[in-house]
């Protein structure tokens, strides 16, 4: 029997491998499955699913995942035979896997040798070159004049720690003092981030596409490339949705960047499942931008276009099996998307963290080809130590007209109560014309929300619907109220009530309504125009289906009271809705108005997160609140002015 340690943050990688892990590895791995030792600090759906257990520490990174004495102690203490590092802290750690290798636990990934050249851009571009990929004109060597170097080639250049991943450390300069301001910044992020403080700097490629090569190689000297994903729409420098495959590339440019990365995978002796990531510009000149050594976040999506288990192909090659696949093989069946759900804020800045405890939470894995990665349940608690992504939402299609319309359905049937969540935003992206027209860089969210993220823009025909909707969801909620066991609650009631004149109120305007009802069917005029509505009305259900004028829709309701405050997710977006009745609409204005807070001389903390320093003290300022160290909630006082 052999024991294998998976090790994973977040945890979806956990939950994949429990769910189809132990039926997808094929009988010649002789390997047989019988135990999974997982690591993880709270007791999340991974750990359940699992054996065994081992709880390596608290939940800060430095005491847990990034523990490698106590990684190690778990190991020897289980007696497991492999490490598959997922795609977390120590998946792209050299060290870490020297230490695997010294007491003789097999790496689930490549050799020490990979990691450390394409963990160091510095070195890797170098690598890069001498293998004949293309690379991004820039300095190879360690910066010390950052201001010199960026004259010398060219503004805009980008700044980047050479140790670094995942959009940390990374700064655009367009002048001097950009240069200089990105350049401590950068430094100060990357010595956080990684321990290394090392940049370098190279030419910035204005308005590029994300796009990179997946690789498969392994220890006997075969490599393939499984083609590309599109991961263009990015915050920050961090992906938000990928697509495979690219509207973008042609076959020959497909097949030019593929046999570059397999030229830099053989270069290195690259053995396991790793990308290659290129910018490529609109003339589809394309440049190597790094290597990650490890499994991808998105690696779905590739699953579904080339019916290929990635993680099961990296314990095959872990194994020592030559690769069961010719180049070939390698096919493009149909379109995959996926949507990075996030427990954070899109209305600030993109997207910023937000905590909390999932109070409601139901996946649309009910609807066709969908898939839903995630390590989280009904209860579980997303905190400030961790990532906060939730969820990787995938769709596959024959054609990626249909994957994006399972996308919309499943973002709409998606049910995230709790914490505050990016559905709005990755709705609003699948569903942009220039997005579904493949016409994207990396550039795209700062140019199409130039003032930020404000939610779904309602057209006149959407407001209509949103009112119809509200005013038939007050109407069913006040006929429910009026009957017991489904019978109305005082025999001496008239007969129910088919017509009703309603206000609602929707962004800072009013409209008067005349709602009539046939069954479950409402008939609302709205400034004029009837708008029918139907369906259950099943108010405890957390999802809405309705149809509107003949098309379908699922809203949520995620509140309502007795006041007629209603809140509503239509189409992605929450939008606050009041119904009244003409008698109350019209005391309502005599009421007064509550005055809201002034914010002027006070300063909140914008996202919930650790205070790191305070170079401020009482007398400089009225009050300090906070002190370094302190974990902070969102909207949590920090500084009150004089």
């Amino acid at each position: 029997m052999n024991k294998y340690l998976f090790l994973s943050v977040p945890p979806q990688v956990h939950v994949k491998m429990n769910k189809y892990l132990f039926l997808s590895v094929p009988p010649q791995v002789h390997v047989k499955m019988n135990k999974y030792l997982f690591l993880s600090v709270p007791p999340q759906v991974h750990v359940k699913m699992a054996d065994e257990a081992v709880c390596v520490g608290p939940a800060p990174t430095n005491k847990s995942y990034l523990n490698m004495d106590a990684i190690m102690d778990a190991i020897r203490k289980t007696g497991s035979q492999a490490v598959h590092p997922g795609y977390g802290f120590l998946s792209e750690n050299k060290e870490f896997a020297k230490r695997l290798a010294a007491e003789d636990v097999v790496f689930i990934g490549p050799d020490t040798h990979a990691i450390h050249a394409m963990g160091d851009k510095i070195e890797s571009k170098l690598l890069a070159k001498a293998a004949n990929v293309n690379v991004i004109p820039g300095f190879d060597g360690v910066v010390e004049d950052a201001v010199k170097i960026a004259g010398e080639i060219g503004y805009p250049v980008m700044i980047k720690a050479s140790a670094g991943g995942g959009g940390k450390g990374m700064r655009i300069a367009w002048n001097d003092d950009e240069t200089r301001e990105g350049f401590r910044l950068s430094s100060q992020e990357a010595a956080s981030s990684f321990g290394d403080d090392r940049l370098l700097i190279e030419k910035f490629v204005d308005n590029p596409r994300h796009i990179e090569i997946q690789v498969l190689a392994d220890k006997h000297g075969n490599a393939l490339w499984l083609n590309e994903r599109e991961c263009s729409i990015q915050r920050r420098n961090q992906k938000v949705v990928e697509e495979a495959p690219s509207t973008f590339l042609d076959p020959e440019t497909r097949r030019a960047m593929g046999e570059q990365a397999v030229q830099l995978a053989k270069a290195v002796q690259y053995s396991s499942a790793g990308t290659v990531e290129f910018l490529v510009d609109s003339n589809k000149n394309f440049y190597f931008l790094e290597m990650n050594t490890r499994l991808q976040v998105e690696h779905p999506i590739t699953e579904c276009i080339t019916g290929l288990d990635l993680v099961q192909q990296m314990i095959r090659v872990a194994k020592g099996f030559p690769l069961l696949h010719k180049q070939e093989d390698i096919p493009i069946n149909g379109w995959a998307i996926e949507s990075r759900v996030y427990a954070e804020d899109p209305y600030k800045s993109f997207g910023l963290p937000s905590i909390g405890r999932l109070s409601q939470y139901q996946e649309p894995i009910n609807l066709p080809k969908v898939r839903v990665d995630s390590g989280i349940q009904e209860g579980s608690d997303i905190s400030i130590y961790y990532d906060p992504m939730i969820s990787k939402l995938v769709t596959y299609g024959a054609t990626r007209a249909e994957a994006l319309q399972r996308m919309e359905d499943a973002l709409d049937n998606y049910v995230i109560r709790g914490v505050t969540h990016n559905i709005p935003l990755l709705r609003e992206i699948i569903t942009h014309p220039r997005f579904i027209s493949g016409d994207i860089t990396t550039n795209f969210l700062p140019e199409e929300y130039p003032e930020g993220f404000k939610g779904h823009q309602l057209t006149s025909e959407g407001r209509r619907e949103l009112v119809a909707t509200a005013a038939a969801l007050y109407v069913s909620a006040q006929l429910r109220s009026q009957r017991f066991l489904g019978n109305l609650r005082v025999s001496t009631t008239p007969q129910e009530r088919r017509q009703w004149e309603l206000c609602v109120e929707l962004e800072k305007g009013s409209h008067a309504v005349a709602v009539s009802r046939s069954g479950s069917t409402f008939t609302v005029e709205v400034d004029g125009v009837k708008v029918e509505v139907s369906g259950e009305w099943n108010l405890a259900s957390a999802l809405l289906p309705v149809t509107i004028n003949r098309t379908p829709r699922v809203l949520q309701c995620l509140s309502r009271d007795a006041g007629g405050d209603i809140t509503l997710q239509y189409l992605g977006t929450q939008f606050k809705v009041r119904v009244l009745s003409q008698l109350v609409s019209t005391l309502s204005a005599h009421m007064p108005e509550k005055v809201p807070e002034d914010t002027s001389s006070i300063l909140r903390s914008p996202m919930p997160g650790s205070v790191v320093a305070v170079s401020v003290k009482p007398g400089d300022v009225k009050s300090v609140h906070c002190k370094a160290g302190e974990t902070v909630g969102e909207g949590d006082l920090l500084v009150q002015l004089e």
